[in-house]
């Protein structure tokens, strides 16, 4: 059963994606900052991160980067969870080591999609 890590500062947006993940069998373990996202990464080690952009603190770009240049944590997979829509910020998203970029609102059945191709 893969482990996903949540990282959003909305709770709202967090706990619906944690229903939705835990429907589809996953394990969720959430983070509410950047910051807080990088220390959930490296100590729990999940099997794939979902990476929220507009947060305070270190954002989701910022974030994303250190975990994907870290060796503690560059074999997780991150994608990218945000309002942000633009194809500038889908291309900074992969620049920074995002391997997929979802644009919110996500329907339960793109979300499991995305984590599924992640992992694979």
């Amino acid at each position: 059963m893969a482990l996903v890590l949540i990282v959003d500062d909305s709770p709202t947006e967090t706990m619906a994606f944690k229903q939705m993940l835990e429907r589809n069998g996953f394990r969720v373990i959430t983070a509410a900052n950047g910051d807080q996202g990088i220390a959930m990464a490296k100590e729990h080690k999940p099997d794939v991160v979902l990476m929220d952009v507009v947060m305070p603190g270190l954002n989701g770009f910022q974030a994303t980067r250190s975990l994907t240049r870290d060796t503690d944590t560059a074999h997780i997979p991150v994608v990218i969870v945000t309002t942000k829509d633009q194809e500038t910020d889908k291309v900074w998203g992969r620049r920074q080591g995002a391997c997929g970029y979802l644009v919110k609102p996500v329907t339960e059945e793109l979300l499991v999609a995305e984590v599924q191709r992640a992992l694979s």
